[in-house]
């Protein structure tokens, strides 16, 4: 769906469920589709997620998060929340299924032993190493890191702990 149709959809529904003094915004959540910010009184919605779902689907997040704005912040997705949510029509689930798409985590770590991969929306902070093939951190399990699908090595404190580690092994060099 295109933003802006998510967009005036939500102001539609926020409107007319007396959410006028709520705004609306776009971020860049990639595992969530949506949040109800009662301090700020504003409604989230996942650029990136809102992009690849369907109208329909769209329409049930904007929903959910209104029924979280109308029943206030306590409430979270217990009984009362639910209630709400199936008088609006909305999902009455804390999770939306695992059948809808996904964007593509930019990251991807290798294990060079076995092979093992691991995905990540954002680059790595810490040096890890594989936990399927070694239960404890073993410097010859460091995954290999592309983004994009190109070799690359993460920086910043990612990078110095790297190095770091390198001169433990390596003292002489």
């Amino acid at each position: 769906m295109k933003r802006e149709d998510a967009r005036a959809m939500a102001r539609e529904l926020m409107d007319h469920h007396g959410l006028r003094d709520w705004s609306l915004r776009f971020d860049r959540a990639r595992r969530r589709a949506g949040a109800c910010v009662h301090t700020r009184r504003e409604i989230r919605l996942s650029g990136p997620l809102a992009d690849l779902y369907d109208a329909e689907t769209v329409r049930g997040v904007i929903l959910h998060e209104i029924a979280h704005a109308l029943v206030g912040a306590s409430h979270h997705h217990d009984a009362i929340w639910q209630a709400k949510a199936r008088q609006l029509g909305a999902p009455d689930s804390a999770r939306l299924s695992a059948h809808l798409p996904s964007p593509q985590p930019s990251w991807v770590g290798i294990c060079p032993v076995c092979g093992t991969q691991r995905e990540l929306y954002s680059a790595p902070r810490r040096v890890t190493s594989c936990g399927v093939c070694s239960r404890t951190f073993d410097a010859s399990r460091i995954f290999i890191w592309s983004y994009k699908g190109q070799p690359r090595q993460p920086g910043g404190q990612y990078a110095r702990q790297l190095r770091s580690l390198t001169r433990l092994r390596h003292p002489n060099e």
